[in-house]
């Protein structure tokens, strides 16, 4: 894929505008509720620890409504391997491959995304208020709702009626025993028209033996109850899984000012110079195991080592999930077939991995392309693109099947 001088500037321009400026975040920001398998009882429960420690109920700019949790009151830290832990508020990254110019970045204050232009007290954290109502709508549908990877999926997956998940993404070769200790991207945004309770996201998925970590966005209606794309986690561990962070399995969040669940965008025009990137990390200290989450840049959260079942990650891939009850499918990425050009198709791109030994690898090429339904979805990836953005994934689609 070759583009013009012109064009090639253009990108550049927006590339560089994207990844210098954070200011993305003055977005809409809600928490995700969980998917999680509760009874009545324990949906009480986990409202209860919510709503009996909450310091402060704040707003967004928005309009949305957060409770202010104490930090050590989190979902998170309802898990029994959390029991007798030594974490804190202030807590950060140990050991980082970032300089001391990123670590002044993360110091940034986002206080702008509240009306009270503060955010949370210092100490707590922002969940927004959840209803018994929406956990149990959220619950009355299949654990095939659910964020998956692609690889107990097979090709060619076009006559399914029921229930489906399909993907396009482009993931680290089977049969390769490797281990990683981190993995990074910047994806394109865009806004797919889905239907609930369909979903389509555009994420990286880390294996971590049985358990696994998401992060990207997604438009999902019956999680955020508009069709805007928004940041997401989802985590499974062990018995636990769902989204951001309301489950013991879920993130620990470590910012008073910064929220789950943003708008992001403006979403891209198909042919338009005009791309908006979402960057995010996924990073293993070294000093204590645990998994860090940045986001543009800035540490947001982490999930401490002892809820996984194994230390290193065995798989990555990178691409488009979606999931639908019923036909017609969901769109993809930008709702197109790649052309491979960034101005049109949806990509991810500056992907990097980091080795058990901590070593990165910014080029990638252990990796292949997958589609379990080329009718419907399309991936390709672009080791040589010409553009300061390495290694260049494409996919989307526009579903319908």
């Amino acid at each position: 894929m070759k583009l013009s001088f012109p064009g090639m500037l253009f990108l550049l321009l927006g590339y560089i505008l994207c990844f210098s400026d954070i200011s993305s975040f003055n977005n809409h920001f809600v928490d995700a509720e969980t998917l999680q398998n509760f009874t009545s009882f324990e949906m009480e429960e986990q409202l209860k620890v919510i709503d009996e420690h909450a310091a402060k109920i704040i707003k967004t700019t928005h309009g949305d409504t957060y409770e202010c949790v104490d930090y050590y009151k989190q979902p998170a830290f309802d898990d029994q391997t959390m029991k007798n832990h030594l974490l804190h508020y202030k807590m950060h990254q140990i050991s980082s491959r970032k300089n001391s110019r990123t670590r002044k970045i993360n110091d940034k204050k986002f206080g702008f995304l509240w009306e009270n232009g503060v955010g949370c007290p210092i100490g707590t954290i922002p969940i927004q208020r959840v209803t018994k109502d929406k956990l149990l709508r959220l619950n009355s549908y299949s654990n095939k709702s659910k964020p998956q990877g692609s690889w107990n999926f097979t090709y060619n997956q076009y006559n399914v009626d029921n229930e489906q998940h399909h993907f396009a993404v482009a993931r680290t070769k089977r049969g390769e025993k490797k281990s990683y200790s981190g993995v990074s991207m910047a994806i394109s945004v865009h806004d797919p028209e889905v239907r609930s309770p369909q979903f389509s996201s555009s994420r990286m998925h880390v294996q971590i033996g049985d358990d696994f970590i998401q992060v990207g966005w997604i438009v999902n209606p019956a999680l955020y109850t508009d069709m805007q794309p928004r940041s997401f986690v989802y985590t499974k561990a062990g018995k636990n899984q769902c989204y951001n962070s309301l489950c013991p399995a879920g993130i620990i969040l470590v910012r008073s000012d910064i929220p789950f669940g943003g708008i992001r965008g403006p979403p891209g025009v198909r042919g338009s110079t005009q791309i908006v990137y979402d960057t995010y990390g996924l990073l293993k200290d070294k000093a204590n195991g645990n998994w860090w989450l940045e986001f543009g840049g800035i540490q947001i959260g982490f999930w401490p080592a002892k809820i996984f079942q194994q230390s290193l990650a065995n798989s990555v891939e990178w691409g488009g999930e979606v999931y639908s009850a019923s036909l017609p499918g969901p769109r993809m990425g930008n709702g197109y077939f790649p052309l491979l050009d960034p101005e049109d198709d949806a990509h991810v791109c500056n992907i990097t991995l980091v080795d058990e030994n901590f070593k990165i690898d910014k080029m990638v090429k252990n990796v292949e392309t997958f589609s379990d339904n080329n009718h419907s979805y399309k991936v390709y990836e672009d080791l040589d693109s010409g553009l300061p953005v390495g290694h260049i994934i494409y996919f989307g689609g526009p579903g319908k099947m």
